[in-house]
């Protein structure tokens, strides 16, 4: 039977409890061509909340509709999860279907200093994500992957030049190299050359995929040319900071990358957009205990999204913002946490309800 459960399952059983339109569209932030997300709330049949086929949370393939079972959803509203949070205040124009039992989840017994943490919290993750594409955009990366030799440098006279480059002056190919470790000093090489490529020299790298150079067994008699230094701390960041670049082009959202190619302030503007409305919803709930999903100040927020400002005057702005989300959490008449014991008398009243 679970197979079987999905959103159209739950409507024609008529298992729904709570369904919202969530999202930009209940912020009072949608354009054009924003998405409908939907969220909501309901309950499994009898026999499958009582068997071994019970399903915390059902969405679609977009993931753009998600519905929580009446457990799940009043777990994640102890925990203070924002975007459980609002759907208890979502705009009633903003709601679809809304069964009578659900008067009996109220927003003041799950509202807790710890919306803080929550909301202020994940506003945090948005900046850091938003520093994050910066790095992406104003630093690309090329498509052409380094190699081991290009984190080695030969000495020099007094100083030192890339590997390849001595090479190129020199006339010389790295498969002829030999390398011995230098007592004492890390990643620093005796570099032995072979000519005649007699002596079995290993050469710098064999394969491309190298995360090291290759060492060589040296005759006694031979004596060095130079000495060679191979960078790998820069090499082991540069191959991190490679594969987070090409796996974050391969699936950033095309479109909204462009938007935020054209307005030139090299951040993504739709993270701090919701950055400063979580920030907002964070003070607002420590000082008046109360969440208000349709944001009054649309155009302020649209005009962050639009990219009016510099990215580092959004960072200054954030900053001041999160001191004054500190500031009413000192002052807050919240309780420190949600009654857990009260919230669970509360889901086994409505599933006694539920389940007659």
């Amino acid at each position: 039977m679970r197979a079987n459960i999905d959103i159209e399952f739950l409507r024609k059983n008529k298992l729904i409890l709570l369904e919202c339109i969530s999202g930009s569209r209940a912020y009072n932030l949608d354009l054009p061509t924003s998405d409908t997300d939907i969220k909501g709330v309901f309950y499994l049949p009898k026999n499958m909340f009582y068997g071994f086929d019970y399903i915390p949370q059902i969405a679609n393939e977009s993931n753009d509709v998600v519905f929580y079972e009446i457990g799940r959803f009043l777990e994640l509203l102890s925990k203070n999860n924002p975007n459980i949070l609002e759907l208890l205040d979502t705009p009633k124009d903003k709601i679809l279907v809304k069964h009578p039992i659900m008067e009996k989840v109220k927003t003041e017994d799950f509202l807790s200093k710890k919306c803080k943490d929550t909301f202020g919290g994940y506003a945090f993750t948005q900046v850091r994500k938003a520093r994050g594409l910066n790095k992406k955009i104003v630093n690309p990366i090329a498509k052409e992957r380094k190699l081991v030799l290009d984190f080695c440098y030969v000495l020099n006279k007094q100083g030192s030049m890339p590997l390849r480059q001595w090479l190129k002056e020199n006339d010389k190919r790295q498969e002829q190299i030999g390398l011995v470790n230098v007592p004492n000093f890390k990643n620093t090489y005796g570099l032995y050359y072979d000519g005649t490529s007699q002596l079995g020299y290993q050469g710098v790298m064999k394969k491309e995929t190298a995360t090291t150079v290759l060492l060589s067994s040296i005759p006694k008699e031979e004596v060095p040319v130079s000495y060679l230094q191979f960078n790998q701390d820069g090499y082991i960041k540069y191959r991190k900071d490679y594969r987070e670049y090409w796996d974050w082009v391969d699936k950033r959202n095309a479109a909204r990358y462009e938007d935020n190619i054209q307005h030139g302030k090299n951040y993504d503007s739709k993270n701090m957009m919701h950055t400063f409305r979580l920030l907002d919803m964070a003070e607002e709930i420590l000082r008046e205990g109360k969440i208000y999903v349709h944001r009054s100040n649309r155009e302020e927020l649209l005009a962050i999204r639009n990219g009016k400002w510099q990215y580092d005057e959004l960072i200054r702005m954030a900053n001041e913002k999160m001191k004054s989300v500190e500031s009413a959490f000192q002052t807050s008449k919240l309780q420190d946490e949600p009654d857990e014991e009260k919230i669970e008398n509360l889901l086994i009243e409505i599933r006694n309800q539920l389940y007659v």
